[in-house]
């Protein structure tokens, strides 16, 4: 257990109990004596140890939770939550002042190794800026007022083109709903499809944001293994409970990177069709292929309608965009945009108009022809970086696609605690056993390499050494 939660005593003070552990845990978490991914005690364990009740703890740890600090992950316990950034936390300033939330934030610089990013330099900012500054001078009085629930018609217009000429998603620009986030998309399809208890079929490991947007609507999460031929749909089939839903990264899994072989995608197909099930598609990075052609979206392949496609502008422009969007059956459009009118009144107009622009006029295209090009420097660079500073200490999976390495270690070892003397020299991997919903079952670091330049590779290695003590 963590000395810093139970090597004292909670005070006997006009401060409530529960406020007292709620300031502990969170200063523990400002001055890293709780990292990222890091497990905090049972509930009932802590409360006998400080010697209160259990309330007082539950209490203190749901607040936590709600505020982004910690992470639920049911039967597997409660962890310092792994987005948690390095110094992104301060301990109060002064005492006997209750001090105002702070909602964790990441940092403005990309950290070496951070997952999520697109390469932040090769952002083409003075195209950017010529067509937001047209966009703007264009804006007509109409589109001051609230914005389309659905999303601009000329964005969704885009977006469904692109769509059939780069993913093979065939679709009309009515069943395109845009939203603020891939995480945004799946909140609100959850809410579309699933009462609470309903049961999801979900990757393990898996994306911890979207378990959140699952577990925000009472879903039931069903782990399914995934190996080196992605979700193991036959594992599902035979040994879980049916599910109305499973969530699904095909291009590229988000952890081990692997593509979801064709079989278990014709599998996963039919189970959705004769079970009446749905399929949410995570198309998060399928355009960051580097060997062979890419693989065609899993929507590609859906004759029965079952899979609603999700994708975001985050990983291959900016999240600082703010846009996703959802590709939806025919036969979900009305309700989906009923449900998101009743959520948000959507997304700012100036933005979507620039996106919009951008890929009519073909400059996505090309972006995303040069991120190509860049990611698979990058990522060869690195990968021999990390070869030539750890030897045979290090065995690294280079799969044919996606925007991290994955590294595991010879003598195995506790990857939290190999992430968490990373962070402390200003570097950002994540632990691979941070993903695991239940037991974990593999140990690793997740390492982003967007934005290590070719140059940097070796002096990030070596950084990366020095971190964790090889």
């Amino acid at each position: 257990m963590p000395r810093a939660l139970s090597d004292r005593p909670l005070a006997r003070s006009a401060m409530p109990l529960q406020e007292q552990l709620y300031q502990r845990i969170r200063t523990a978490i400002a001055s890293r004596q709780l990292f990222a991914g890091e497990k905090l005690p049972a509930a009932r364990t802590l409360a006998s140890d400080l010697g209160v009740a259990r309330g007082t703890v539950d209490t203190a740890y749901a607040r936590l939770i709600g505020e982004g600090y910690l992470l639920s992950r049911g039967p597997a316990g409660t962890v310092v939550s792994p987005d948690l950034q390095a110094g992104i936390l301060r301990s109060p300033a002064t005492r006997g002042r209750r001090p105002t939330a702070r909602v964790p934030q990441t940092p403005q610089e990309p950290l070496p190794f951070q997952l999520g990013l697109p390469a932040l330099d090769a952002f083409p900012r003075a195209l950017w800026a010529r067509l937001t500054a047209r966009a703007a001078k264009r804006l007509s009085g109409g589109a001051l007022a609230y914005p389309d629930t659905a999303g601009l018609a000329d964005l969704r217009e885009a977006i469904a083109t692109y769509l059939a000429v780069s993913r093979g998603v065939p679709c009309r620009a009515e069943q395109v709903i845009v939203t603020s986030s891939y995480q945004a998309g799946l909140s609100l399809i959850a809410r579309v499809l699933l009462q609470p208890g309903d049961e999801v079929w979900f990757e393990e490991p898996g994306y911890f944001l979207a378990r959140s947007a699952l577990k925000a609507v009472a879903a039931r999460l069903l782990p399914v293994p995934v190996d080196e031929q992605g979700m193991n749909v036959e594992f599902a089939r035979a040994h879980l409970p049916p599910a109305r839903l499973a969530v699904v990264t095909p291009a590229h899994h988000s952890a081990f990177g692997v593509a979801l072989a064709l079989a278990r995608r014709q599998k996963l197909l039919a189970w959705a069709a004769e079970t009446d099930a749905w399929i949410v598609e995570d198309d998060y990075d399928g355009e960051f292929h580097y060997v062979g052609r890419k693989l065609p979206a899993l929507k590609s392949l859906d004759l029965a309608d079952r899979v609603i496609y999700a994708g975001s502008f985050s990983k291959t422009l900016s999240p600082s965009l703010c846009l996703g969007y959802l590709v939806v059956p025919e036969q979900l459009v009305e309700q989906t945009v009923e449900t998101k009118l009743a959520l948000t009144k959507g997304e700012a107009v100036l933005g979507q108009r620039v996106v919009a622009d951008f890929i009519a006029e073909g400059h996505f295209g090309r972006h995303l022809k040069r991120m190509r090009g860049l990611y698979a420097a990058r990522r060869e660079a690195l990968a021999i970086a990390l070869s030539d500073t750890f030897g045979d200490r290090l065995r690294m999976t280079v799969q044919p696609g996606g925007m991290h390495l994955l590294a595991r270690f010879a003598d195995g070892g506790n990857d939290v605690e190999l992430a968490r003397r990373a962070v402390r020299h200003g570097l950002m991997p994540n632990a691979l056993s941070s993903q695991y919903m239940e037991r974990t079952r593999d140990y690793g670091l997740m390492l982003g390499f967007t934005n290590i330049a070719e140059e940097q590779a070796l002096t990030k290695a070596k950084a990366l050494a020095n971190a964790i003590g090889f």
